[in-house]
């Protein structure tokens, strides 16, 4: 029987098989976002919404602007209205309120509208015109040669149009390039730095419409608040005129007619009420005693059979002593009682002077 010999493997001795890596995933290409052009405008201007909102970069003014209307119209609303709808009308508001709106609706279309940019060349464009233009000298490309122009007739008549170095198209009539957006307008009327923005084609309507309805607005609530301060002036004087009557006790009717001051003829009469004092006169009209009532209006109505009048007895008051004058009426059957002792009222003698005639 064969004898056989059995060596010991070493299992490290052994080729192991390497693992193979798994395959690397590859990389995922995302699509890329497709950018709008708003994002790529060449333009100094500054876009909200998603491109909706156009304004200038330089729109500083625009808060202020709204700001002051805002304050302006808010202290009219608040402080005059309710001083004018008490005492004139409440249409007031409602008209300040269709003006307010309209300035502020105005305002925005005029701030946040595309006022009329023309799109710049693309290179090919902008190559095609270069090769239109004259480089007579043939320098380098940073020489700029004169502006050239191009006529064109309209309505009969020869009109210019230049060229734009910065947005490489000849401009249409009327269009004019502004510095501050760095854009041909078209229609050009100005940059308004109160709206925030270029005034031009799209956007002449709305600012018409602002300055019209702001001028209005204005007009109305300075005509509100000079109606007011006349209202507040007049019962100022007119607080001023009866504090001149309580002084000199006297009454309104008293100071038209002139009874005592000398425009019904007679120079020489004075006051008999006053009491030559003017802290007198003030105590007698203000803090003096209440008279009574004299109409008994909570009283009761006798009945037709039972009613029967007699004459009415009135005492007259008495001059410098304002004696309220008190009637009394006897409503009984019963026979009158006798007559009251006479009152000798004193009073100063009152000398009476016939002027004859010649």
């Amino acid at each position: 029987m064969k004898t056989r010999e059995y060596q010991q493997i070493d299992p490290q001795a052994l080729a192991t098989p390497t693992p193979t890596p798994p395959p690397r995933p590859l990389p995922e290409h995302k699509p890329k976002r497709a950018r709008r052009k708003w994002e790529v405008f060449p333009g100094k201007n500054r876009f909200y919404c998603d491109g909706r909102i156009i304004v200038a970069r330089q729109s500083g003014v625009l808060p202020l602007t709204l700001g002051l209307i805002l304050l302006t119209s808010g202290l009219f609303f608040i402080f005059d209205c309710p001083f004018l709808v008490k005492h004139l009308t409440s249409c007031i508001p409602a008209i300040g309120g269709v003006l307010f709106v309209f300035v502020i609706i105005s305002l925005l279309q005029t701030s946040f509208t595309d006022p009329g940019i023309l799109p710049r060349a693309t290179p090919e464009e902008a190559a095609d015109i270069e090769k239109q233009i004259d480089n007579p000298t043939g320098s380098s490309s940073s020489y700029r040669p004169p502006p050239r122009t191009k006529e064109v007739v309209i309505n009969q008549q020869v009109v210019k149009l230049k060229y734009c170095f910065t947005c490489k198209i000849f401009r249409p009539p009327r269009t004019s390039h502004c510095s501050l957006c760095d854009n041909c307008v078209e229609r050009f009327d100005h940059h308004c730095p109160w709206v925030g923005n270029c005034v031009g084609k799209r956007n002449y309507r709305f600012f018409y419409t602002f300055i019209v309805s702001l001028s209005f607005l204005t007009a109305f609530i300075f005509g509100c608040v000079t109606t007011h301060l006349a209202l507040i002036w007049s019962i100022l004087g007119l607080s001023g005129f009866h504090t001149y009557l309580v002084a000199a006790n006297l009454t309104t009717n008293e100071d038209i007619k002139g009874s005592w001051s000398g425009k019904s003829g007679n120079e020489d009469a004075g006051n008999p009420y006053s009491y030559n004092s003017i802290i007198k006169n003030c105590c007698s009209v203000l803090c003096g005693p209440m008279p009574p009532s004299l109409i008994d209006r909570r009283g009761f109505v006798p009945s037709d059979d039972s009613v029967q009048t007699s004459p009415v007895e009135i005492e007259l008051p008495a001059a410098k002593n304002d004696i309220n004058m008190v009637g009394r009426a006897v409503t009984s059957g019963r026979p009158p009682p006798p007559p009251p002792p006479v009152v000798t009222l004193q009073q100063p003698a009152i000398s009476i002077q016939s002027h004859s005639t010649a």
